[in-house]
Protein backbone atom coordinates (compact mmCIF):
# COMPACT_ATOMS: atom_id res chain seq x y z
CA UNK A 1 0.00 0.00 0.00
CA UNK A 2 2.73 2.62 0.61
CA UNK A 3 4.60 1.70 -2.52
CA UNK A 4 1.50 2.42 -4.10
CA UNK A 5 0.84 5.37 -2.47
CA UNK A 6 4.37 6.76 -3.47
CA UNK A 7 3.45 5.92 -7.05
CA UNK A 8 0.71 7.69 -7.11
CA UNK A 9 2.22 10.59 -4.92
CA UNK A 10 4.92 10.91 -7.69
CA UNK A 11 2.24 10.81 -10.47
CA UNK A 12 0.38 13.37 -9.06
CA UNK A 13 2.88 15.98 -8.34
CA UNK A 14 3.52 16.80 -12.22
CA UNK A 15 -0.74 16.69 -12.20
CA UNK A 16 -0.76 19.46 -9.65
CA UNK A 17 1.80 21.48 -11.00
CA UNK A 18 -0.17 21.84 -14.29
CA UNK A 19 -3.53 22.66 -12.47
CA UNK A 20 -1.99 25.37 -10.83
CA UNK A 21 -0.20 26.59 -14.12
CA UNK A 22 -3.63 26.37 -15.44
CA UNK A 23 -5.64 28.58 -13.03
CA UNK A 24 -2.65 31.13 -12.77
CA UNK A 25 -2.97 31.45 -16.73
CA UNK A 26 -6.56 30.99 -16.48
CA UNK A 27 -9.17 28.28 -17.62
CA UNK A 28 -10.79 30.96 -20.28
CA UNK A 29 -6.94 32.49 -21.04
CA UNK A 30 -7.37 34.46 -24.49
CA UNK A 31 -5.17 34.64 -27.50
CA UNK A 32 -2.70 31.28 -26.55
CA UNK A 33 0.10 32.04 -28.59
CA UNK A 34 -0.07 28.14 -29.87
CA UNK A 35 -1.42 27.30 -33.79
CA UNK A 36 -5.16 27.79 -34.03
CA UNK A 37 -6.86 24.76 -34.54
CA UNK A 38 -7.67 23.97 -38.04
CA UNK A 39 -11.22 24.65 -39.35
CA UNK A 40 -13.29 21.10 -39.81
CA UNK A 41 -16.28 19.53 -40.78
CA UNK A 42 -18.86 18.60 -38.21
CA UNK A 43 -19.22 14.69 -37.19
CA UNK A 44 -22.32 13.41 -38.51
CA UNK A 45 -24.16 13.78 -34.92
CA UNK A 46 -23.21 15.29 -31.87
CA UNK A 47 -21.80 13.35 -28.85
CA UNK A 48 -24.24 10.97 -26.88
CA UNK A 49 -23.30 11.10 -23.23
CA UNK A 50 -23.65 7.68 -21.91
CA UNK A 51 -25.87 8.69 -18.94
CA UNK A 52 -28.77 9.39 -22.00
CA UNK A 53 -28.80 7.08 -24.63
CA UNK A 54 -30.65 7.90 -27.65
CA UNK A 55 -29.76 7.66 -31.48
CA UNK A 56 -27.53 8.80 -33.32
CA UNK A 57 -30.04 10.38 -35.80
CA UNK A 58 -30.43 14.35 -36.83
CA UNK A 59 -32.58 16.44 -38.66
CA UNK A 60 -34.36 15.57 -41.31
CA UNK A 61 -34.23 11.78 -40.30
CA UNK A 62 -36.72 10.09 -38.08
CA UNK A 63 -36.50 11.19 -34.45
CA UNK A 64 -36.58 8.12 -32.02
CA UNK A 65 -39.09 7.63 -29.39
CA UNK A 66 -36.88 9.68 -26.71
CA UNK A 67 -36.10 12.67 -29.28
CA UNK A 68 -40.56 12.79 -29.87
CA UNK A 69 -40.84 13.03 -26.29
CA UNK A 70 -38.13 16.00 -26.31
CA UNK A 71 -39.69 17.70 -29.22
CA UNK A 72 -42.97 17.64 -27.25
CA UNK A 73 -41.79 18.65 -24.25
CA UNK A 74 -39.47 21.78 -26.09
CA UNK A 75 -42.94 23.78 -27.26
CA UNK A 76 -44.66 22.63 -24.10
CA UNK A 77 -45.30 25.36 -21.75
CA UNK A 78 -46.09 23.42 -18.93
CA UNK A 79 -42.25 23.62 -17.96
CA UNK A 80 -42.62 27.00 -16.48
CA UNK A 81 -43.50 28.85 -13.79
CA UNK A 82 -47.07 30.10 -15.00
CA UNK A 83 -47.30 27.71 -18.39
CA UNK A 84 -47.05 30.31 -20.43
CA UNK A 85 -43.54 29.87 -21.72
CA UNK A 86 -41.22 27.04 -23.04
CA UNK A 87 -37.97 26.38 -24.58
CA UNK A 88 -39.50 27.22 -27.70
CA UNK A 89 -40.60 30.88 -27.04
CA UNK A 90 -36.87 31.70 -26.90
CA UNK A 91 -35.69 29.55 -29.22
CA UNK A 92 -38.23 29.43 -32.06
CA UNK A 93 -37.82 27.74 -35.78
CA UNK A 94 -38.61 30.84 -37.65
CA UNK A 95 -35.97 32.80 -35.47
CA UNK A 96 -33.28 30.77 -36.22
CA UNK A 97 -34.10 28.56 -33.09
CA UNK A 98 -33.54 31.39 -31.31
CA UNK A 99 -35.04 34.96 -30.55
CA UNK A 100 -35.29 37.62 -33.34
CA UNK A 101 -34.93 40.35 -30.94
CA UNK A 102 -31.52 41.78 -29.68
CA UNK A 103 -32.76 41.03 -26.02
CA UNK A 104 -34.21 37.34 -25.05
CA UNK A 105 -37.96 37.90 -24.02
CA UNK A 106 -38.29 36.99 -20.03
CA UNK A 107 -40.93 36.04 -17.82
CA UNK A 108 -43.89 37.37 -17.09
CA UNK A 109 -43.41 41.04 -15.17
CA UNK A 110 -39.31 40.82 -16.03
CA UNK A 111 -37.02 41.28 -19.05
CA UNK A 112 -34.00 39.51 -20.09
CA UNK A 113 -30.67 41.01 -20.53
CA UNK A 114 -29.06 39.05 -23.04
CA UNK A 115 -29.51 37.93 -26.77
CA UNK A 116 -30.28 33.79 -26.84
CA UNK A 117 -28.52 31.52 -28.72
CA UNK A 118 -29.64 28.91 -31.09
CA UNK A 119 -30.33 25.93 -30.37
CA UNK A 120 -29.30 24.17 -33.66
CA UNK A 121 -26.10 22.58 -32.83
CA UNK A 122 -26.24 23.32 -29.42
CA UNK A 123 -24.70 19.80 -29.40
CA UNK A 124 -21.38 19.86 -30.34
CA UNK A 125 -20.63 22.57 -28.27
CA UNK A 126 -18.76 22.32 -24.15
CA UNK A 127 -19.88 25.48 -22.54
CA UNK A 128 -23.28 26.47 -23.05
CA UNK A 129 -24.75 30.13 -22.16
CA UNK A 130 -22.90 33.54 -22.79
CA UNK A 131 -20.37 32.76 -20.20
CA UNK A 132 -19.98 28.82 -20.52
CA UNK A 133 -21.51 28.51 -17.09
CA UNK A 134 -23.62 25.14 -17.97
CA UNK A 135 -21.96 22.02 -19.06
CA UNK A 136 -24.40 20.38 -20.67
CA UNK A 137 -27.69 19.98 -22.79
CA UNK A 138 -28.68 18.21 -19.74
CA UNK A 139 -27.64 21.53 -17.37
CA UNK A 140 -28.50 24.05 -19.59
CA UNK A 141 -32.46 22.91 -19.46
CA UNK A 142 -33.44 23.38 -15.79
CA UNK A 143 -30.95 26.23 -15.43
CA UNK A 144 -33.53 27.98 -18.18
CA UNK A 145 -36.53 26.82 -17.29
CA UNK A 146 -35.82 27.22 -13.09
CA UNK A 147 -34.49 31.05 -13.84
CA UNK A 148 -36.29 33.60 -12.42
CA UNK A 149 -35.90 35.84 -15.57
CA UNK A 150 -36.58 32.93 -17.96
CA UNK A 151 -38.61 30.30 -17.17
CA UNK A 152 -39.49 30.67 -13.47
CA UNK A 153 -40.52 27.32 -13.15
CA UNK A 154 -40.47 25.33 -9.88
CA UNK A 155 -39.66 21.11 -9.68
CA UNK A 156 -42.49 19.95 -8.07
CA UNK A 157 -45.19 22.11 -10.23
CA UNK A 158 -43.74 21.42 -13.58
CA UNK A 159 -43.14 17.65 -12.50
CA UNK A 160 -47.11 17.80 -11.28
CA UNK A 161 -48.30 18.93 -14.49
CA UNK A 162 -46.66 16.43 -16.69
CA UNK A 163 -47.89 13.69 -14.38
CA UNK A 164 -51.33 15.11 -14.75
CA UNK A 165 -51.05 14.48 -18.48
CA UNK A 166 -51.70 10.60 -20.18
CA UNK A 167 -49.69 10.60 -23.22
CA UNK A 168 -46.84 11.85 -20.99
CA UNK A 169 -47.54 9.14 -18.60
CA UNK A 170 -47.67 6.70 -21.81
CA UNK A 171 -44.42 8.39 -23.59
CA UNK A 172 -42.81 7.76 -20.53
CA UNK A 173 -43.15 4.11 -19.90
CA UNK A 174 -42.24 3.30 -23.73
CA UNK A 175 -38.92 5.72 -22.85
CA UNK A 176 -37.94 4.98 -19.15
CA UNK A 177 -39.24 2.14 -18.59
CA UNK A 178 -42.30 3.76 -16.11
CA UNK A 179 -45.02 6.33 -16.02
CA UNK A 180 -44.00 8.90 -13.60
CA UNK A 181 -42.91 11.52 -15.41
CA UNK A 182 -39.48 12.72 -13.55
CA UNK A 183 -38.25 16.49 -14.15
CA UNK A 184 -35.08 14.88 -14.51
CA UNK A 185 -36.15 12.83 -17.18
CA UNK A 186 -37.94 15.75 -18.93
CA UNK A 187 -34.26 17.55 -19.13
CA UNK A 188 -32.87 14.36 -21.01
CA UNK A 189 -35.36 14.32 -23.63
CA UNK A 190 -35.38 17.42 -24.67
CA UNK A 191 -31.66 17.25 -24.81
CA UNK A 192 -32.07 14.30 -26.87
CA UNK A 193 -34.01 16.26 -29.33
CA UNK A 194 -31.92 19.63 -28.90
CA UNK A 195 -28.69 17.32 -30.47
CA UNK A 196 -31.78 16.18 -33.29
CA UNK A 197 -31.42 19.88 -34.23
CA UNK A 198 -27.78 19.48 -35.99
CA UNK A 199 -26.47 20.61 -39.22
CA UNK A 200 -23.41 18.37 -40.04
CA UNK A 201 -23.37 18.89 -44.10
CA UNK A 202 -23.49 22.28 -44.80
CA UNK A 203 -21.60 23.84 -48.29
CA UNK A 204 -18.52 24.25 -46.04
CA UNK A 205 -18.54 20.89 -45.04
CA UNK A 206 -19.38 19.66 -48.52
CA UNK A 207 -16.08 21.77 -49.27
CA UNK A 208 -13.65 20.52 -47.11
CA UNK A 209 -14.47 17.02 -47.46
CA UNK A 210 -13.25 17.21 -51.00
CA UNK A 211 -16.23 19.09 -53.22
CA UNK A 212 -13.69 21.70 -54.51
CA UNK A 213 -17.58 23.64 -56.17
CA UNK A 214 -19.29 23.32 -52.73
CA UNK A 215 -18.96 27.04 -52.37
CA UNK A 216 -18.26 29.79 -54.43
CA UNK A 217 -14.92 31.35 -55.78
CA UNK A 218 -15.68 34.55 -53.70
CA UNK A 219 -16.46 32.18 -50.50
CA UNK A 220 -13.34 30.49 -51.17
CA UNK A 221 -11.48 33.79 -51.01
CA UNK A 222 -13.71 34.68 -47.90
CA UNK A 223 -11.54 31.41 -46.16
CA UNK A 224 -8.50 32.58 -47.08
CA UNK A 225 -9.67 35.75 -45.66
CA UNK A 226 -11.01 34.13 -42.84
CA UNK A 227 -7.87 31.77 -42.14
CA UNK A 228 -5.17 34.90 -42.47
CA UNK A 229 -5.78 38.71 -43.28
CA UNK A 230 -8.80 39.04 -40.70
CA UNK A 231 -7.85 36.54 -38.42
CA UNK A 232 -10.68 35.34 -37.95
CA UNK A 233 -9.27 32.12 -36.77
CA UNK A 234 -7.89 33.14 -33.54
CA UNK A 235 -10.85 32.49 -31.83
CA UNK A 236 -13.11 31.08 -34.84
CA UNK A 237 -11.61 27.55 -35.00
CA UNK A 238 -12.32 23.61 -34.89
CA UNK A 239 -15.56 22.06 -36.64
CA UNK A 240 -17.85 24.73 -34.37
CA UNK A 241 -15.77 27.64 -35.38
CA UNK A 242 -15.59 28.52 -31.54
CA UNK A 243 -12.78 28.13 -29.32
CA UNK A 244 -14.89 28.51 -26.52
CA UNK A 245 -12.86 31.11 -24.35
CA UNK A 246 -14.07 34.04 -23.23
CA UNK A 247 -13.51 37.44 -24.76
CA UNK A 248 -14.37 41.62 -24.10
CA UNK A 249 -14.67 42.57 -27.54
CA UNK A 250 -16.11 46.49 -26.88
CA UNK A 251 -19.53 46.00 -27.30
CA UNK A 252 -21.53 49.17 -26.14
CA UNK A 253 -24.27 48.26 -23.73
CA UNK A 254 -27.93 47.53 -25.19
CA UNK A 255 -29.65 50.51 -26.51
CA UNK A 256 -33.00 49.36 -24.30
CA UNK A 257 -31.05 49.34 -21.07
CA UNK A 258 -30.87 53.28 -21.52
CA UNK A 259 -34.13 53.73 -22.37
CA UNK A 260 -36.15 51.22 -20.08
CA UNK A 261 -36.44 50.99 -17.14
CA UNK A 262 -37.33 47.09 -16.71
CA UNK A 263 -34.23 46.86 -17.96
CA UNK A 264 -32.36 48.93 -15.75
CA UNK A 265 -33.89 46.61 -13.07
CA UNK A 266 -32.87 43.33 -14.76
CA UNK A 267 -29.09 44.39 -14.83
CA UNK A 268 -29.13 46.01 -11.44
CA UNK A 269 -30.39 42.26 -9.95
CA UNK A 270 -28.37 40.33 -11.91
CA UNK A 271 -25.62 41.79 -9.74
CA UNK A 272 -27.04 41.60 -7.15
CA UNK A 273 -28.62 38.17 -7.10
CA UNK A 274 -24.62 36.89 -8.14
CA UNK A 275 -23.27 38.08 -5.43
CA UNK A 276 -21.08 41.09 -6.65
CA UNK A 277 -19.89 43.88 -4.67
CA UNK A 278 -22.87 46.25 -3.38
CA UNK A 279 -20.29 49.46 -4.70
CA UNK A 280 -20.84 47.25 -8.18
CA UNK A 281 -24.18 46.16 -8.14
CA UNK A 282 -25.68 50.10 -6.95
CA UNK A 283 -23.50 51.69 -9.44
CA UNK A 284 -22.82 49.47 -11.99
CA UNK A 285 -24.14 49.99 -15.45
CA UNK A 286 -22.68 47.14 -17.64
CA UNK A 287 -23.00 43.26 -17.58
CA UNK A 288 -19.89 41.41 -16.34
CA UNK A 289 -19.96 37.96 -18.25
CA UNK A 290 -17.41 35.77 -16.83
CA UNK A 291 -16.89 37.77 -13.99
CA UNK A 292 -20.06 36.51 -12.56
CA UNK A 293 -18.74 32.87 -12.70
CA UNK A 294 -14.90 33.36 -11.55
CA UNK A 295 -15.20 37.17 -9.37
CA UNK A 296 -11.69 37.98 -11.10
CA UNK A 297 -11.15 41.55 -12.23
CA UNK A 298 -9.77 40.65 -15.39
CA UNK A 299 -12.81 38.51 -16.20
CA UNK A 300 -15.02 41.58 -16.41
CA UNK A 301 -17.41 42.25 -19.51
CA UNK A 302 -15.88 38.79 -21.03
CA UNK A 303 -18.17 36.38 -22.91
CA UNK A 304 -17.65 32.78 -24.81
CA UNK A 305 -16.45 33.02 -28.26
CA UNK A 306 -20.14 32.63 -30.74
CA UNK A 307 -20.13 29.11 -32.81
CA UNK A 308 -20.23 30.72 -36.64
CA UNK A 309 -22.85 27.90 -37.74
CA UNK A 310 -26.68 28.46 -38.72
CA UNK A 311 -25.42 31.75 -38.88
CA UNK A 312 -27.31 32.94 -42.25
CA UNK A 313 -30.57 32.59 -40.10
CA UNK A 314 -29.92 34.11 -36.22
CA UNK A 315 -29.43 37.82 -36.45
CA UNK A 316 -29.47 39.72 -34.52
CA UNK A 317 -25.82 38.70 -33.41
CA UNK A 318 -23.68 39.08 -30.11
CA UNK A 319 -24.65 38.83 -26.48
CA UNK A 320 -25.95 42.20 -26.75
CA UNK A 321 -27.92 41.53 -30.12
CA UNK A 322 -26.27 45.28 -31.25
CA UNK A 323 -25.53 44.19 -35.26
CA UNK A 324 -28.32 43.08 -37.17
CA UNK A 325 -26.25 41.66 -40.84
CA UNK A 326 -23.18 39.84 -41.46
CA UNK A 327 -22.00 43.11 -43.37
CA UNK A 328 -22.37 45.04 -39.45
CA UNK A 329 -20.30 41.92 -37.62
CA UNK A 330 -17.74 42.39 -40.52
CA UNK A 331 -17.94 46.02 -39.96
CA UNK A 332 -17.24 45.87 -36.40
CA UNK A 333 -14.00 43.62 -36.16
CA UNK A 334 -12.65 45.54 -39.09
CA UNK A 335 -12.37 48.40 -36.90
CA UNK A 336 -11.10 46.62 -34.53
CA UNK A 337 -14.26 45.81 -32.28
CA UNK A 338 -16.25 47.96 -29.93
CA UNK A 339 -14.86 51.09 -27.19
CA UNK A 340 -16.98 50.09 -24.81
CA UNK A 341 -13.86 49.19 -22.07
CA UNK A 342 -14.47 50.74 -18.89
CA UNK A 343 -12.74 48.36 -16.89
CA UNK A 344 -9.69 47.89 -19.29
CA UNK A 345 -10.26 44.01 -20.41
CA UNK A 346 -10.89 44.70 -23.70
CA UNK A 347 -9.12 41.81 -25.70
CA UNK A 348 -5.48 42.63 -27.38
CA UNK A 349 -6.39 40.60 -30.43
CA UNK A 350 -8.87 42.94 -31.63
CA UNK A 351 -7.16 45.68 -34.31
CA UNK A 352 -8.37 47.51 -37.40
CA UNK A 353 -8.28 44.82 -40.12
CA UNK A 354 -7.88 47.53 -43.35
CA UNK A 355 -9.63 45.29 -45.41
CA UNK A 356 -11.43 46.32 -48.61
CA UNK A 357 -15.40 46.66 -49.67
CA UNK A 358 -14.49 43.39 -51.77
CA UNK A 359 -12.35 41.60 -49.14
CA UNK A 360 -15.64 42.08 -46.93
CA UNK A 361 -18.18 40.70 -49.30
CA UNK A 362 -15.84 37.93 -49.95
CA UNK A 363 -15.71 37.18 -45.93
CA UNK A 364 -19.80 37.53 -45.86
CA UNK A 365 -20.17 35.46 -49.08
CA UNK A 366 -17.55 32.85 -46.52
CA UNK A 367 -19.65 33.25 -43.34
CA UNK A 368 -22.83 32.53 -45.81
CA UNK A 369 -21.41 28.75 -46.73
CA UNK A 370 -21.64 27.84 -42.56
CA UNK A 371 -25.27 27.01 -42.43
CA UNK A 372 -27.23 24.75 -45.00
CA UNK A 373 -31.43 24.75 -45.66
CA UNK A 374 -33.40 26.25 -42.99
CA UNK A 375 -34.33 23.81 -40.48
CA UNK A 376 -38.32 23.99 -40.30
CA UNK A 377 -39.84 21.97 -38.17
CA UNK A 378 -44.08 22.94 -37.36
CA UNK A 379 -45.50 23.05 -34.11
CA UNK A 380 -46.47 19.94 -32.45
CA UNK A 381 -49.90 18.84 -30.90
CA UNK A 382 -49.01 19.26 -27.55
CA UNK A 383 -50.88 16.79 -24.89
CA UNK A 384 -53.32 18.24 -22.81
CA UNK A 385 -53.82 17.99 -18.65
CA UNK A 386 -56.51 15.79 -18.03
CA UNK A 387 -58.58 14.90 -14.66
CA UNK A 388 -57.55 10.99 -14.05
CA UNK A 389 -59.50 9.81 -11.11
CA UNK A 390 -56.67 7.61 -10.27
CA UNK A 391 -54.55 9.94 -10.00
CA UNK A 392 -51.95 9.80 -6.50
CA UNK A 393 -48.47 12.16 -5.92
CA UNK A 394 -45.42 10.32 -6.41
CA UNK A 395 -44.62 8.46 -3.10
Amino acid sequence: MNRLLRIRGAWLVPVVFALLALGAAGAYAEGDPDVDPALAPLPPHPPIPADNKSAPTVYPAKMDAKQELGYLLFFDTKLSGDASLGCVTCHHPDQGWGFGDPISRGYPGTVHWRNSHTAVNSGYVNKLFWTGNSPSLEAQAPAAAGGGVAGNGSNDMMESRLAMTPEYKKRWKQVFGHEWPTISEAWDAIAAYERYLSQPNTPFDRFLKGDKKAISEAAQRGKKLFEGKANCIECHNGPMLTDEKMYNVGLPNPQEWSEAGLHQITVRWQNYQRGVAEKLYREGKHDLGLYYESKDEQDKMKFRTAPLRYLKYTAPYMHTGALFTLEEVVDFYNEGGGKNDPYGTKTKILKPLNLTDQEKKDLVAFLDTLSGEEIKMPAPKIPPIEAVADWQPRK
